[in-house]
């Protein structure tokens, strides 16, 4: 079971109700395993930048092509 009893982000959430891995993002994102880490964490404390955001989005337009980058990320 994913984030059992941790604080999720919007993304965190978005992925753990899905069954989608921190891995599999990052792979297919080709960014890294522990700021996919920090952006699932719900304290918000890791920002990303804009080509971060996008790379993240790309991967995910894979699952469902009508998310955007507000659904994850308040800009």
């Amino acid at each position: 079971m994913f984030g059992l009893g941790k604080r999720r982000s919007k993304l965190g959430r978005w992925l753990d109700s899905r069954g989608i891995s921190q891995q599999w993002l990052s792979n297919n994102s080709g960014v890294g395993r522990t700021t996919i880490s920090d952006l699932c964490k719900g304290d918000n404390e890791h920002t990303p930048n804009m080509t971060t955001i996008q790379k993240i989005i790309k991967a995910l337009k894979k699952i469902d092509p009508n998310i955007n980058s507000n659904d994850f990320f308040d800009m």
